[in-house]
């Protein structure tokens, strides 16, 4: 049914900086579909549908709401990042190999100690999104225009709070001030500073992961790498790492939207913030660039990935560092 209704939505995100366009459109909609399903009603889109409500108050709290749900589709693909790399963890816990530190070589460890590192990153970026995550659920419905309450029926935002814990499962409340929720979005910022986190920490996963497995034979060749296509027209013996490469881009868009947020977020003159589209894009963008290369980098490039353990143990041999 959403996706049928896709076209009656034809607003771009670069709008009124207050989402008004958006709810308007909403409200058009939802009293054409009153009226067409009953019909001798007569529903109007800002008599009725946006009844002792604002575009001011409406749009930050579908702000946080669709927030929190990309960021449940976002953490299941990394736990199962997470248990992917356990699986590495648990089949080459005994290889040794090569440490390395400012790039030159270093005393030793396993592999499975290795990853045990990437391991604790992505429990901690779990653990910082769903800690902050909880800022979300402060909705700033029943502000109406300015945060005093104007023309809002008396425990109607509490109400709407209450519906939508149901629905989505987050306890959602309406005690924040309201000042503060039609004119900052410091939850939307830090939260999204926990996505910049979980991106660094990839970053560094991803980048580990190509440079272990470059080669075929110039290269330090400590990983082979799973072919998910041919590396190369012309050149033969190429397994290019298309997944790691795809996680950096990604990542590298979640820090300019980071960057886009926290400038977004600083604009929120007297009563009101007027870069609230832009916003919830560059926050749903993040979440979503993320959910698909993690769980990509995770199907495609950890679960097929094995250790060339001959090339490991060579270079601790060759290694001077085995005499510390």
């Amino acid at each position: 049914d959403v996706y049928k209704r896709q076209p009656y939505f034809p607003l771009h995100v670069y709008q009124t900086g207050s989402g008004t366009q958006t709810n308007m459109n909403v409200n058009e909609v939802v009293a054409n579909l009153a009226n067409q399903n009953h019909p001798g009603l007569n529903v109007l889109p800002n008599d009725d549908v946006n009844m002792g409500q604002s575009s001011n108050d409406t749009f930050p709290t579908a702000m946080n709401l669709v927030a929190t749900q990309a960021l449940d589709d976002l953490k299941p693909s990394v736990k199962h990042l997470i248990k992917e790399v356990k699986v590495k963890q648990d089949e080459y816990w005994t290889t040794v190999k090569v440490g390395r530190t400012h790039l030159q070589d270093a005393v030793p460890l396993t592999f499975e100690q290795e990853l045990s590192g990437y391991i604790a990153a992505l429990n901690h970026d779990l653990a910082y999104i769903n800690e902050l995550e909880e800022t979300l659920y402060e909705l700033p419905i029943g502000g109406t225009a300015v945060g005093t309450g104007l023309n809002a029926a008396p425990g109607m935002a509490e109400d709407i709070a209450e519906r939508l814990s149901r629905k989505y499962g987050h306890q959602f409340d309406v005690k924040t001030n309201k000042f503060f929720g039609l004119a900052n979005h410091s939850g939307l910022n830090v939260v999204h500073g926990a996505l910049k986190a979980l991106a660094a920490d990839m970053f560094k996963i991803a980048q580990d992961i190509r440079f272990l497995g470059s080669g075929p034979r110039a290269g330090l060749g400590e990983l082979n790498l799973p072919a998910n296509e041919p590396g190369s027209s012309i050149m033969p013996g190429k397994v290019n790492p298309t997944q790691a490469e795809a996680v950096t881009m990604a990542c590298l868009r979640v820090f300019g939207n980071d960057t886009t947020i926290t400038m977004a977020a600083s604009q929120g003159n007297f009563e009101m913030n007027v870069f609230k589209p832009v916003m919830i894009a560059a926050f749903l963008e993040s979440a979503n660039v993320l959910s698909g290369t993690i769980s990509s980098f995770a199907n495609k490039m950890i679960h097929g990935l094995t250790v060339n353990k001959e090339r490991m143990a060579k270079d601790v041999t060759d290694s001077l560092m085995t005499v510390t």
